[in-house]
């Protein structure tokens, strides 16, 4: 690999991917790009010609017909196919050619064998299921089985037919498996047994030269996806070696376009096609025009990179430079910043044994795991698109970070799911980090995202630890700055005017999130992190009229998109009724809930026209409806201890803390919530958002105002305040009700979202993630719940709390 290749991509990359823009794409695994010049070109083919479907005898049709049948011949020639010896069928993606030869096989006579590789992708292990013995081997395995010292799979069967399948390159950590296993299948066959070779080629194919030209030595079936090649069109193929090809033709189904004669009203029977095999494969109407697209992508490709032998040399070359740059980062105290997946790169002929994926995981310096989950919250804040988690792939994942079947068992019992949001168990972590590289690809890309990693990750020497005397925050006066409600979730919010006294309830505060809005096909409740410009609805609440009045912020006076009311009474005449009368069901934070849905076209229209996406608002009211079914998750952190050292008090990103005993309230689980997201009341400090400003600004960065944070309190001081002092607070009084400490909110990426122009900014994500990361995750403010009194009174009937009210902090009104 030499410079040039990396010099051309970046003197194109600008004008072929404007879509890069500043961000860094290390997601090749998942897709490849499309260049500007594909689309274009693809464009112009769609506007100057006139195609049909293929089933007719139109001139339109015909046209179609023939060019699907030189794209055919292109792409084989593309993988160096000889057309004697093979047929391309085109399917919707690798996963649909995988469910072809799985529907044929399972037509077998006494059902088939299936052994697959732990590297597989989830679908191809997905097949076992169709088999009537299966088996996951490694790589040990299968040299014992392909030395004859042991079966493909471990129960005997009275099936002769048996498939073996396993991936040109893992899709998790870039390794490449031998190619030559095809031929020594095909060695050991005999008349009375036979084993087929399915070959996952979707990864392997998007970086490299897929070479088909021996038919003596390929597999029978390789199935591949051509948007991770080209990124465009989304399409996949299964290509065949024709002497292997007869055994597809024991699938029973058929589709339209695949039988010459179907007979069905007094006689059931049919005649397949058979003039080739992908005829009588490729049910209904071919994906026309995405395979009129794949031409355009092979022209394309080969003008922008040459051949896939260049590509391959290339992102060989930066895929080592980013595991060099990986590998290499140490934390102050000598420990490895990252454990790496990817070994072969180390092996000198690497560039035959590894793809150009690195798969790792991050550990602090005390050792402890990183989480994936937060780290991809700061990429992408970072504007990295990466992936992590378990990609797909289950059997590499355990391999690598040896999970026993058991503890997988006991993760999913413990609530772990796929795209969950906790990623360690019992001191184990469930997932990767995958970094994958493509055409596209340039040596600044791999710069960026190491330093990145560097900047965050590594960790300075760990301070030792001093005793200090710890502050009593008791001696500051604190009070009420600003009250804040958030009617709508996820949206704008409404300051309490400061000479109201405003209503306490075990929920939180009064009208605070009861309302949300909700996809119209999901019934999921919308968020800002996904439509940012839900920051601009500012919604109002007017007793007077008793309604709740809904503003755009920034809207002209004259759009009718500018303002909207709906009473604050439960008005049936506003909700959809689900059948039987009932109310229908929603999804808050991944809980469902039964909410009252408005059905008024202006309502609906005023929402879905504002964000773009069918929707429109739900209720879910306050106690005493029954449809208050939500409760509390928070909890104290392990960083909310007093303060006794030094790395409490520089908040060292990663620093270990003992563990906080249990919540002794045998309610915790029990405290009401509405639709926020983890308690009924949120807080923040205006000491500790001027110490994150000062951060920032001194970074360089805009300094974020109270109202990113969507806290209901904001805690101001007469006096000098230590900043983030709120982490130890045990309870709170103010004015004349108490409050319990529920532990610090974790943030994640959607207080990067300006509220007063929804634009989403890195900040100030960035800097809490240096300042106030804690067991990988990432912290700022407090939640509190309110604690009655057990004594009748008028305030406990009626709690009420007002701005300026004095806060007192682990204290009660009696003293």
């Amino acid at each position: 690999m030499d410079d040039g290749y990396n010099s051309n991509v970046e003197a194109f990359r600008e004008a072929e991917y404007p879509m890069l823009q500043d961000a860094i794409y290390l997601d090749h695994a998942g897709t490849a790009l499309y260049a500007k010049s594909l689309m274009e070109k693809f464009t112009a083919d769609m506007i100057s010609n006139l195609y049909g479907n293929p089933h007719s005898a139109s001139a339109s049709s015909q046209l179609s017909t023939n060019r699907i049948e030189d794209i055919r011949l292109k792409v084989l020639r593309f993988f160096n196919a000889d057309p004697e010896d093979f047929d391309l069928v085109f399917v919707a993606n690798a996963t649909a050619g995988i469910k072809l030869v799985m529907e044929a096989f399972r037509e077998s006579e006494g059902g088939f064998n299936y052994g697959y590789h732990k590297d597989s992708h989830t679908s191809l292990v997905g097949v076992r299921e169709n088999a009537s013995a299966s088996r996951c081997l490694d790589d040990e395995d299968v040299d014992q089985w392909l030395s004859g010292q042991q079966s493909l799979v471990d129960k005997e069967t009275s099936s002769n037919v048996s498939l073996f399948a396993y991936p040109a390159q893992s899709n998790m950590d870039g390794r490449r498996l031998p190619l030559s296993w095809s031929k020594r299948v095909q060695e050991i066959n005999s008349a009375n047994r036979v084993t087929y070779t399915l070959l996952d080629a979707s990864a392997f194919a998007s970086t490299s030269a897929m070479n088909l030209s021996d038919a003596r030595t390929t597999p029978d079936f390789t199935v591949l996806s051509f948007y991770k090649i080209f990124g465009f069109p989304d399409l996949g193929a299964l290509i065949v070696r024709k002497e292997s090809g007869s055994i597809l033709h024991k699938r029973k189904y058929f589709g339209g376009g695949t039988v010459d004669v179907v007979l069905c009203n007094k006689e059931q029977w049919h005649a397949p096609k058979s003039q080739t095999l992908h005829d009588r494969l490729e049910d209904g109407t071919l994906a026309i025009h995405s395979i009129l697209a794949l031409d355009a992508a092979i022209e394309v490709h080969r003008q922008l990179y040459g051949s896939m032998d260049q590509v391959a040399r290339h992102t060989a070359f930066l895929a080592r430079k980013l595991f060099d740059g990986l590998f290499e980062l140490r934390h102050g105290n000598g420990e490895p910043v990252c454990v790496i997946h990817s070994t072969d790169f180390l092996h000198k002929c690497f560039t035959q044994r590894q793809g150009p994926i690195v798969a790792f995981n991050l550990k602090n310096s005390h050792g402890a795991w990183i989480s994936n989950t937060e780290f991809e919250k700061l990429a992408s804040v970072r504007k990295f698109h990466i992936r992590s988690g378990g990609l797909c792939n289950p059997g590499g994942v355990a391999a690598c970070l040896e999970l026993e079947p058991w503890e997988m068992r006991n993760n999913f019992s413990a609530g772990f799911r796929c795209g969950a949001e906790t990623d360690i168990y019992a001191g184990k972590i469930t997932g990767v980090i995958r970094a994958s590289l493509g055409a596209m690809s340039t040596i600044s890309d791999v710069q960026a995202f190491v330093s990145f990693v560097k900047e965050f990750y590594a960790e300075a020497v760990i301070p030792e630890v001093i005793e200090i005397p710890s502050t009593n925050p008791a001696h500051t006066q604190l009070f009420v700055e600003s009250l804040t409600i958030y009617p709508i979730k996820s949206c704008g919010g409404f300051i309490v005017p400061s000479d109201t006294d405003w209503e306490v309830r075990p929920e939180g505060l009064a009208w605070d999130r009861e309302w949300c809005l909700v996809h119209q096909g999901t019934g999921q409740a919308l968020s800002q992190k996904r439509y940012p410009r839900m920051a601009l609805i500012r919604p109002c609440l007017d007793f007077e009229k008793g309604v709740l009045g809904i503003r755009v912020h920034g809207a002209k006076r004259d759009s009718p998109l500018r303002e909207l009311s709906v009473p604050l009474s439960a008005d049936p005449s506003f909700y959809t009724k689900a059948e039987g009368g009932k109310s229908l069901t929603s999804r808050v934070c991944g809980d469902a809930i039964v909410s009252q849905t408005y059905a008024k076209p202006e309502v609906v229209g005023f929402f879905t026209d504002l964000l773009g996406v069918p929707c429109t608002l739900a209720r879910f009211p306050a106690g005493g409806s029954g449809f208050s079914t939500r409760h509390s998750k928070a909890h104290m952190q392990k960083h909310q201890r007093p303060k006794k050292s030094l790395n409490d008090e520089l908040h060292v990103p990663g620093a270990f803390s003992p563990p906080t005993p249990p919540d002794s309230d045998s309610e915790a689980r029990k405290r009401p919530i509405l639709l926020s997201n983890e308690s009924p009341i949120l807080a923040i400090s205006r000491a500790s958002l001027d110490a994150l400003n000062t951060e920032i600004v001194r970074s360089g960065g805009k300094p974020p105002s109270a109202s990113v944070f969507r806290a209901n309190i904001v805690l101001g001081s007469s006096e000098d305040q230590q900043p983030y002092a709120e982490d130890h607070w045990p309870s709170l009084c103010i004015g004349k009700q108490n409050f319990k400490m529920l532990g610090s909110c974790r943030r994640c990426h959607m207080i990067c979202i300006d509220q007063d122009t929804a634009e989403k900014n890195e900040e100030p994500f960035v800097t809490l993630a240096k300042t106030r990361r804690f067991e990988s995750k990432i912290f700022f403010g407090s939640h509190m719940c309110h604690t009655p009194t057990e004594s009748a009174t008028k305030e406990s009937q009626y709690p009420t709390i007002r701005v300026g009210d004095i806060v007192k902090v682990g204290a009660t009104d009696e003293e």
